[in-house]
Order: structure tokens, then C-alpha cells, then sequence
């Protein structure tokens, strides 16, 4: 039977739900859920094994502090915090945990970050095209542009040799050939869409991830947990993706 680790839920929203409802079909034991009624304490004696964070940006960095300090690995789904990338790694090295992060722990994102990355390099090879993106979220999303939108437009500079800016806000007037546009759009209940828009005088190529729920980026995190469980270091979850798709 497998060893599963035993989980603390940081952050009991919609997100957190949707966790706790698929942790208890693959039978894993929860052991402790925190949020604003029932606070992490780094001075208590806590008995999970990872903890499965999912707040807001603003809380990131102490939640990952608290639980560093009881020495417990985490998984973190929290996006808009990547700016202090180097503060965690610095956190994960003294404390000598695991801790795995990602802009989107959805597989089927996951698998659209390397569609468009092949899509994107494509473009050095043929004149007359251009590169765009688009992403809508319900209007709760508290970060926009999305982590996930970040991670695409990083991916299109990356590849497309013409692209080496981006513009996160409206043009309100031309923009440069070195600019890649990303617009966000805000409303209603929209789970997660991102659009990729490669066009030319010719035709138009568009490319998309339509998240229908909360399942995918809950399935990716449990996964993400077993994966870091007894592990040490930081990692993104594109690390453990590479190994499953060799």
C-alpha cells in the first residue's frame, strides 16, 4: 500500500475545499486545516507531514516562514509572490525542508506551457507573425496578470527572438514589434482561461486551456505532495513533470 504523508490544508477557501474532498477519496489523512478561525502557530507541535498551502499573496511568505520553523515540506499553489523567489529558497536551505511551487498545479496546464513553448519557437522560422495572450478569472482573483499568464509570457520570450518586452496593460496607442501584449480580463466565475493568439495577414492560430474546475489544480497538489514528501530542497512542479514524462 502506499506510504501517503499525512496533510495540513493552509488556506480553507474554495480552493482548499476542493483539496480536502479529493484528499479523503485517495485516502489521505488530513491532520490539520488553517485559516483565519484556526491560525498556523510555529510554536506548536503539529503531526502532518506536508503542508498544502493556498492563500493569498500577502500571506505566502509567513505561512511558508511558520511552517519552515516546524519543519514540515509544503506545497505551495499561491501565485504572485515569485518576486521573493530567492527570500524562500533562502527559508527551504536553513530549515532544510522540501518545499514544491508552481504557477498552476493543473497537468493539463502543465502540458499547455510546453504546447505553446513548441508553438512559440516555431515563429523564428516563418515571417509575418505575431504572438498575443489572453486570460480571464472570476472576479475574486486578487493577482492579475495570473501566475499562470506570467509563466506563458516568460515562455514566449524565451523562444520568440523578436519578442523581448511585455506589456501587462492597455496599449492605448501603438505598440512596438518587441512588445508581447497580455491582457487580463476580471468577471463572473470563470475558473481560469488562457489564450494564445499567433497571427498573421493569412490566418490566425489559437491556442487554449479552459480550466472547468478546481479538480485539476487539486489533483496536481496531492500529486506534488507525495512527490515532495521526505524530500529536501526547492523545486518547481515542472521538476517532478519532466521525470514523469520521461
Amino acid at each position: 500500500m502506499e506510504n501517503l504523508p499525512k496533510l495540513a490544508i493552509v488556506g480553507y477557501g474554495a480552493m482548499g475545499r476542493a483539496i480536502e474532498t479529493l484528499a479523503k477519496e485517495q485516502a489521505f489523512v488530513i491532520s490539520n486545516i488553517f485559516d483565519i478561525d484556526s491560525k498556523l502557530n510555529s510554536a506548536e507541535n503539529y503531526d502532518f507531514d506536508v503542508a498544502i498551502e493556498f492563500t493569498a499573496p500577502d500571506q505566502v511568505i509567513e505561512n511558508i516562514k511558520s511552517i519552515a520553523k516546524l519543519h514540515k515540506n509544503i506545497v505551495v499553489g499561491t501565485t504572485g509572490w515569485l518576486d521573493k523567489l530567492d527570500e524562500v529558497r533562502k527559508i527551504v536551505s536553513e530549515a532544510g525542508i522540501g518545499l514544491v511551487y508552481s504557477t498552476n498545479f493543473s497537468i493539463g496546464m502543465q502540458m499547455f506551457f510546453r504546447i505553446v513553448r513548441n508553438a512559440a519557437a516555431l515563429m523564428n522560422k516563418t515571417d509575418g507573425y505575431d504572438i498575443m495572450l489572453n486570460e480571464m478569472h472570476h472576479h475574486r482573483k486578487k493577482d492579475s496578470p495570473s501566475g499562470s499568464a506570467k509563466t506563458l509570457a516568460n515562455i514566449i520570450l524565451e523562444e520568440v527572438d523578436t519578442k523581448t518586452t511585455i506589456l501587462d496593460d492597455t496599449a492605448r496607442s501603438q505598440i512596438g514589434k518587441e512588445m508581447l501584449h497580455l491582457t487580463s480580463t476580471r468577471g463572473g466565475e470563470i475558473f481560469g482561461k488562457h489564450s494564445i493568439y499567433i497571427d498573421s495577414l493569412a490566418d490566425t492560430i489559437e491556442l487554449k486551456h479552459n480550466a472547468k474546475n478546481r479538480y485539476g489544480f487539486a489533483t496536481g497538489a496531492l500529486q506534488a505532495a507525495k512527490w515532495i514528501f521526505a524530500k529536501k530542497g526547492i523545486y518547481d512542479f515542472s521538476d517532478y513533470l519532466e521525470l514523469m514524462w520521461k
